[in-house]
């Protein structure tokens, strides 16, 4: 195909996907011939508008691009009837963004740029923000976890130069993007430094395929709500990229964290989960901050990480006094059942029951080593901070 033909699909399917947008409508694109050559509903591309029905009510909005003279058919909402004036306007404002960006020698560089300033903290208000996100084509509205890839061995081996280097980072984000399909569901950059980001949409509807009853449920506010759902979705990609590519891959998990300004505290996350994952329980595996044990509470600098892990690990007992105050005792009798039962003043079979629920709820085992380290330490930090 013609680099024309390529610019000029490229070009109508951002003003269609754009226009879509922001007047809350199905649109498509008709090139002079009568066929649809873009649409905010993928099903109706490369068909010939002759084919479609439902069209009835549709405005056309005509513009001129690449020497052809085409039109936007904007479909009105539920019957809405829509303004002539304001769809022009639109059509005129969306199409000088995509020119905009498509006149952009180095588009993904740039994006990358965006991202990796936006993960390290360089932030802006949040509207510039937003809106330098929209003309990069990226929707930065829904709530978001990121996905951290350590493809270093991958892009960096030996005698790998610049442009190798940008060229086996596309297929990277090539393959990401494959295997999630949907575009606007995950936005995924080359960072540097081997790592490439995925900012995964991590709302229940966006992990569905990827939720299971049993999950263990969070308020929807939490930054470890839909947790298990991210973690089945990051392990599925990342035995997809080492098949894919053929090479071994790390990944570290973060958690969602609210606001643009959470999307930093996410990647810190998963790069801390990567860092002490990788050296502590081998490479090529997915880590996350709540799988690294007794590791997370030594290896964190971060206290309020800290605090959160150590409240989500016992939040399961939250509404369990008489469970805490097991455990108390229990690690106040130095983990002896039976010095800890008499403490309690109970028969020792009902200690043990009382043992078994905790692990039940937190998955964590009070009469093990390093489970039972683990939640002494998480009961320590959690009282340090009231």
């Amino acid at each position: 195909m013609p680099a024309t033909d390529l610019r000029y699909e490229r070009v109508t399917q951002l003003v269609s996907d754009r226009t879509a947008e922001l007047l809350a409508a199905p649109t498509l694109v008709v090139n002079p011939e009568g066929r649809v050559v873009a649409s905010s509903r993928p099903e109706w591309c490369g068909l010939p508008l002759s084919a479609l029905e439902a069209l009835d009510g549709a405005l056309p909005i005509p513009f001129r691009f690449g020497g052809q003279e085409s039109r936007v058919l904007i479909l009105p909402a539920e019957g809405e009837p829509l303004s002539p004036r304001l769809a022009h306007g639109v059509v005129e404002l969306v199409l000088g963004q995509a020119l905009v960006v498509d006149r952009l020698p180095q588009q993904q560089e740039l994006k990358n740029t965006f991202i990796h300033d936006l993960l390290r903290g360089h932030i802006q208000d949040e509207e510039t923000l937003l809106r330098q996100a929209r003309i990069l084509g990226m929707d930065l509205g829904p709530p978001r976890a990121v996905i951290l890839i350590d493809a270093s061995a991958y892009l960096l081996g030996p005698g790998q130069d610049p442009d190798r280097i940008q060229q086996r980072a596309q297929l990277v984000v090539g393959s990401v993007v494959n295997f999630f399909r949907l575009p606007n569901d995950t936005i995924c950059a080359y960072i540097g430094e081997g790592e490439v980001a995925v900012l995964k949409a991590s709302d229940t509807r966006n992990l569905s395929l990827w939720a299971e009853d049993g999950d263990a449920e969070a308020p929807t506010s939490s930054s470890w709500a839909n947790l298990a759902a991210l973690k089945r979705a990051g392990n599925a990609l990342l035995a997809h990229l080492q098949t894919d590519l053929g090479t071994g891959l790390g990944m570290g998990i973060g958690r969602y964290h609210r606001g643009l300004d959470g999307l930093a505290r996410s990647y810190q996350d998963a790069r801390a989960a990567l860092s002490l994952g990788s050296r502590l329980s081998g490479e090529h595996r997915a880590h996350t901050l709540d799988a690294l044990g007794v590791a997370a509470f030594v290896g964190l600098a971060d206290e309020p990480t800290k605090l959160g892990l150590a409240l989500h690990l016992l939040s399961p007992l939250d509404h369990e006094p008489e469970l805490l105050d097991t455990l108390d005792a229990f690690f106040a009798a130095d983990c002896h059942p039976l010095a800890a039962a008499r403490r309690l003043d109970l028969h020792r079979n009902t200690l043990n029951y009382r043992l078994d629920k905790i692990t039940s709820l937190t998955g964590l085992n009070p009469r093990t080593f390093d489970q039972a380290v683990q939640i002494r330490l998480a009961l320590l930090i959690r009282r340090l901070h009231g």
